[in-house]
């Protein structure tokens, strides 16, 4: 049966000689692998380069509820970019958030709500000009509340530290030496007020962002099963200089 929906390109591996099998996080059916034959084939219907990391799709597909590898009838990419493949900094951001979402969200079922976090937020990163360095750090910790670790926030105007283990802010040293602290501390609370707005007011430091995001894959870490060797963030640190 055919089945109209959008999408977000996670990942593309190459099958055969042409052909490649596409890791697509679809509106209706949650994280899904598509077979797409001819890609590589000059006068190709669905040329490979439709399919670069993150890159919103509209698709209609074959869908069986037993799962296995799906094929698709129909892909474009809607919207198209406008920014992201011209921007090296937000192309870098891109590779950088691909990899950690690829890594955090397994489910084969729908998630509307995540979904359309995931949607909307990539088309701000197109849109947006100013903040664009701080970007990732807000979409990690907003990102954490669709998957189920995000902040408690009750004691987080008298905190002195984020417990990373517990996921809590706390006036108590914890018994462990994962915690967010002293300046960082300030940084990560600015962070989570913002969202993505106001974040080309917060002027943080080379130093003070690597930091805080070392802190959040790190809880990351702790929150996610299999979830470690993030790479592509050493890229990302290099281009923001």
């Amino acid at each position: 049966m055919l089945h109209k929906t959008r999408g977000i390109v996670f990942k593309v591996t190459s099958y055969l000689e042409t052909s490649v099998v596409v890791q697509i996080f679809t509106e209706k059916f949650g994280l899904q692998p598509y077979l797409i034959n001819g890609v590589k084939k000059p006068r190709a219907k669905i040329r490979l380069n439709m399919l670069q990391p993150l890159h919103l799709v509209e698709l209609v597909v074959y869908h069986k509820p037993n799962g296995g590898i799906q094929r698709v009838s129909e892909l474009r990419n809607v919207p198209v970019f406008q920014t992201i493949p011209y921007n090296v900094l937000k192309s870098s951001l891109v590779l950088f958030l691909n990899e950690v979402l690829y890594k955090s969200i397994k489910q084969h079922f729908e998630d509307e709500p995540l979904f359309h976090f995931l949607f909307n937020s990539i088309q701000l990163l197109d849109r947006t000009e100013k903040g664009l360095a701080n970007f990732h750090l807000s979409f990690l910790l907003q990102l954490s509340r669709y998957i189920g670790f995000y902040p408690d926030r009750t004691n987080e105007a008298d905190a002195l530290y984020f417990d990373l283990v517990n996921g809590c802010f706390t006036l108590k040293l914890p018994d462990h030496a994962l915690t967010i602290r002293e300046s960082e501390l300030k940084y990560f609370k600015d962070l989570l007020r913002a969202r993505f707005t106001g974040l080309e007011e917060m002027h943080l430091s080379t130093q003070d962002r690597r930091l805080l995001l070392e802190n959040i894959l790190k809880y990351y870490e702790l929150h996610i099963e299999n979830f470690s060797n993030v790479k592509s963030h050493h890229v990302l640190e290099v281009v923001l200089g």
